[in-house]
């Protein structure tokens, strides 16, 4: 007796039916993964600020207020250290080992004269904290990140954020290449004046206003860090109109015509829009951390910060 085999194969339409299917269900599910995976690198970026900003804390209870964010271009090792750097040696230590309290906020690490180091094995009994746990503090050499620091000291370090953009020439534990994000802007604030009116005290000198655009200029300056050190694009922050910084403060003037900056679309700046008078900033008492987000630019609308 002959069985009969009632099965049969799919037809061309129907595996291109299939095909249809999957690739419309894709469609609608990846840019679902897409926005969870950014979702979760923001609330990472926000976990890393909260740690920063307990340190602070930490730091403040035991020196009596915020570390200084005061840059200067006076050829000195001054010219070498900006706010980003200083938030670094507050929290960590010149030599990633602790904060020294004698510490003259140097590039070089040494005191305010110039003849001893302030950082030696000698100092160690006496030094605060690190206030971060080194192995998540995201913290990178400078001269590591930037083919060129500029005016700034290489030999120095920053803490980065969590949108990891260039691989280092360096192994991690297990054996992959270390990955860096982008510098954190650190700025503390002037309490001494309540305002970022352009009026009240314009470039090149912001010293008045509760915060200084100074303060971290010069690695603003360097441009946005790439897998290759430098994109060769400008920050928004970067831009200067006549004789103020217009983004930085709050004003989403367009870009400069035939001007190339990096990014897309110009973020609101350090201005309070809930205060249409006097120009106030955000967190006018404390300080303001910037993460560049992650299109690396800071200046633009996917920026995160602690306010």
């Amino acid at each position: 007796m002959v069985m009969m085999n009632n099965r049969r194969a799919f037809t061309i339409v129907e595996l291109i039916t299939v095909v249809i299917i999957i690739a419309i269900l894709l469609g609608i599910l990846l840019p679902s993964f897409a926005a969870i995976r950014a979702k979760a690198k923001e609330v990472a970026q926000g976990a890393q600020f909260n740690a920063i900003e307990i340190a602070l804390e930490a730091f403040k209870q035991v020196y009596g207020d915020y570390p200084p964010s005061d840059w200067t271009s006076t050829a000195s090792p001054s010219s070498g250290y900006c706010g980003a750097q200083k938030l670094s040696e507050a929290l960590l230590g010149w030599d990633l080992m602790g904060f020294d309290p004698n510490s003259a906020w140097r590039s070089d690490g040494m005191d305010s004269t110039g003849t001893t180091s302030n950082y030696t094995l000698a100092t160690l009994q006496d030094r605060k904290g690190p206030y971060l746990e080194l192995a998540t503090a995201n913290v990178f050499r400078l001269g590591d990140l930037f083919n060129n620091t500029g005016t700034l000291a290489p030999d120095t370090n920053v803490l980065c954020d969590v949108f990891k953009v260039r691989k280092l020439n360096r192994l991690d534990a297990s054996g992959k290449p270390v990955t860096a994000g982008t510098p954190i802007l650190y700025y503390k604030a002037n309490t001494d004046n309540k305002t970022i009116d352009p009026t009240y005290v314009p470039a090149p000198n912001f010293a008045g206003r509760t915060y200084n655009y100074l303060d971290n200029k010069p690695l603003v300056d360097l441009g946005k860090l790439t897998a290759n050190s430098v994109s060769g694009l400008a920050h928004p922050f970067a831009y200067p109109s006549g004789t103020d910084y217009p983004v930085f403060y709050g004003d989403r003037t367009p870009y400069t015509p035939g001007t190339t900056y990096g990014g897309s679309g110009i973020g609101y700046g350090i201005r309070d829009t809930r205060i249409p008078n006097p120009v106030r900033p955000y967190n006018p008492d404390t300080y303001i951390l910037i993460s560049a987000g992650p299109d690396g630019y800071y200046g633009t609308a996917d920026d995160i910060h602690n306010y």
